[in-house]
């Protein structure tokens, strides 16, 4: 495989032929191939076998991406824009003096009781089912603990295609093989979600509650129900679901959690207060936040006290009006989506900061809009299956920018995909 003689998606023969053909125990074999798949060289597809992979899961689809040089408006970032973020200031003094007075030691709790108190009652807020709260260095180290405590090296975990490009990194970089499910504006589409579980035999199910990154996909009252039937059926599949959007979404969360037996609920503070504060409450039934926190020890410990602190002081303070953040955020997402639709060109942006906009050629559409001084996100950062795409951040934009931005996009664009997104 590194001399580049197996090429991607070329399937491995079976354990015992293998080792009858290199005239070594079955069991030398199966730790190689483990150890191909721990590493994400291979994939493992139940009955069907294993086989390499597309591109090692070292290989971030970060990398896939066009730097904006001098003159050129950077779109492709996924960043909040700053002028909405709190001050961090007058929070970290508080933790500062707090630790003055008081300094954190070795042995205490990992959760700090008030941070511990308050995201509690934000989660009972949105009506998550009652759990312990756990703390985390942001959603994906969250989401990777969970994963972690409950599933091992190839089993099978659905994913929402087009997703997020970190986590679609991540499953297969833990040995696990992603199966993709598709999203359209209400969220993951129950038959495919039926389908992964069914046929695919999922062991778990990923799923962005607000503000879907990539496409701004936002949980329905018909979807939401329809998944917690479906979950319901299958109580032994593990539910996690990313609500990153917490603090910047105005849209009501329609939480998924509890119709499973082990289930998770993640909120980081990134979007709203600042990326790196590096926090990420979650929630879950006790023997999966347990499984967390237990292993957590044993690794880092705990997430440092001094910025759970600083979270609590810019929760209880109102540091942040969700509602104003989701305003300004909605106001420049749906007025590029309104001033593409006038031209023609189909986007989708429900909620969050990102659009979504399908394209014929994707390769073509990023050096088009880059001509154009607007750089972009590639789709392929985002996509297993999905048709190809651009992402656009409306963090940056003014009213000013909106007119300018629809006529690149649209120029470059080209004529829709038939069905490249649900």
């Amino acid at each position: 495989m590194g001399s580049g003689a197996l090429e991607p998606g070329r399937s491995l023969p079976p354990l015992r032929e293998l080792a009858a053909e290199l005239g070594v125990n079955p069991n030398t074999v199966a730790a190689a191939y483990r150890t191909l798949r721990e590493r994400g060289v291979i994939e493992t597809d139940g009955r069907r076998g294993s086989r390499v992979r597309p591109r090692p899961a070292t290989t971030a689809r970060g990398s896939l991406r066009v730097e904006a040089p001098p003159g050129v408006r950077d779109l492709s970032g996924g960043n909040p824009d700053p002028a909405l973020l709190p001050p961090l200031g007058p929070a970290l003094a508080a933790a500062a003096r707090r630790y003055a007075e008081r300094p954190g030691l070795y042995g205490e709790a990992p959760v700090d009781p008030e941070f511990a108190r308050l995201a509690r009652a934000a989660f009972d807020a949105d009506g998550v089912p009652a759990g312990p709260v756990g703390v985390a260095s942001g959603s994906l180290d969250a989401i990777e603990r969970v994963l972690a405590v409950h599933l091992r090296p190839g089993d099978a975990v659905a994913v929402e295609d087009p997703g997020w490009g970190s986590l679609l990194d991540l499953v297969p970089a833990l040995g696990l093989r992603p199966v993709p499910v598709a999203v359209d504006d209400d969220g993951p589409l129950a038959a495919d979600v039926e389908r992964a579980i069914v046929r695919d035999g999922v062991r778990a199910v990923i799923v962005t509650d607000r503000a879907q990154n990539p496409t701004g996909a936002c949980l329905g009252a018909a979807r939401a129900a329809a998944l917690r039937r479906l979950l319901a059926a299958h109580p032994g599949v593990l539910l996690v679901e990313d609500d990153h959007g917490h603090g910047i979404v105005s849209r009501r969360l329609r939480p998924l959690a509890g119709v499973t037996g082990h289930w998770a609920l993640v909120r980081s503070v990134a979007k709203a207060y600042g990326p790196d504060l590096r926090i990420a409450a979650f929630t879950g039934d006790h023997e999966t936040v347990d499984r967390v926190l237990g292993r957590q020890r044993l690794g880092p410990g705990w997430v440092s006290r001094l910025l759970q602190q600083t979270v609590v002081h810019l929760w209880s303070t109102g540091a942040v009006d969700p509602e104003a953040v989701a305003d300004a955020y909605g106001e420049r997402r749906d007025a590029l989506v309104r001033e593409l639709a006038r031209r023609g060109v189909r986007a989708h942006g429900r909620s969050g900061m990102n659009v979504w906009v399908p394209v014929a050629d994707e390769t073509g559409a990023v050096a088009r809009l880059l001509g154009a001084g607007w750089a972009v996100a590639p789709g392929a950062r985002f996509r297993i299956a999905t048709g190809p795409a651009v992402r656009l951040t409306v963090s940056p934009l003014s009213p000013d920018d909106v007119d300018p931005l629809a006529d690149a996009v649209a120029a470059a664009a080209g004529p829709a995909p038939a069905r490249s997104y649900g």
